[in-house]
């Protein structure tokens, strides 16, 4: 892992219209990192990744790739030249030697699933976004695909934002998280600190009165925290 950020997000506001979605989000991800980007649905997660890709700008702060601002990176040059190297997909992915021939609106869910990711490795990114890979899978099979994100980056070095609506499963192969609830950070740290700490997570997610409805006895939400 290196020390430097491959991708900072600083003091980043984001929404549409005039309304925003996320307020003053500080992320960082560094190079050989999974970082875990957590929290319910409407959160603002995807909409960080939107904002990340470039296909919405945002309101306020800055987005920065390898140190420069995104915004001033010809998207033209970011994605011309990408071509596919199936080995690496096959290396990671060995089942899909066997499917290469057939079409993908015939493979299952999970071969899907499996095919979008080894063509995301295929294409040697340095930066890897994995947005909701579970969605409409079996807990059994997500387990067989997030390792190969893992090993993805401890590999090639490249860093990772991964969202991941199983939440153990996703800071089980990360290194940070950071939680987002109602588009600001109510917890972030070390991923082995958060999965300890469960009730501050269940917290976060579902506030307090609804976590102690469930028999939890729950702390005061803490702020962000350094890592």
């Amino acid at each position: 892992m290196t020390d430097s950020a491959l991708l900072s997000l600083d003091q980043v506001t984001l929404g549409y219209t005039s309304s925003p979605v996320v307020r003053r989000l500080d992320l960082t991800v560094r190079g050989g990192e999974v970082v875990a980007l957590l929290g319910p649905n409407g959160a603002g997660k995807s909409t960080t990744l939107r904002a990340i890709s470039r296909l919405i700008e945002p309101m306020s702060g800055v987005i920065r790739f390898a140190g420069d601002d995104i915004g001033s990176i010809n998207r033209e040059i970011r994605y011309r030249g990408q071509t596919l190297d199936r080995d690496i997909a096959y290396n990671y992915f060995p089942p899909l030697r066997k499917l290469a021939k057939r079409r993908a609106a015939l493979l299952s869910g999970g071969e899907q699933q499996m095919l979008g990711l080894g063509r995301a490795l295929a294409r040697r990114p340095r930066l890897l976004m994995v947005d909701e890979l579970s969605l409409g899978l079996a807990p059994v099979i997500v387990q067989r695909l997030l390792p190969s994100v893992r090993r993805f980056a401890d590999e090639t070095g490249a860093g990772v934002l991964l969202i991941e609506q199983h939440v153990h499963m996703a800071l089980a192969i990360a290194d940070r998280g950071y939680v987002l609830v109602h588009g600001e950070v109510v917890l972030e740290g070390q991923a082995d600190r958060l999965m300890r700490d469960r009730q501050l997570l269940t917290a976060s997610y579902m506030g307090e009165a609804e976590a102690e409805h469930l028999g939890e006895s729950v702390p005061a939400p803490r702020g962000p925290e350094g890592t």
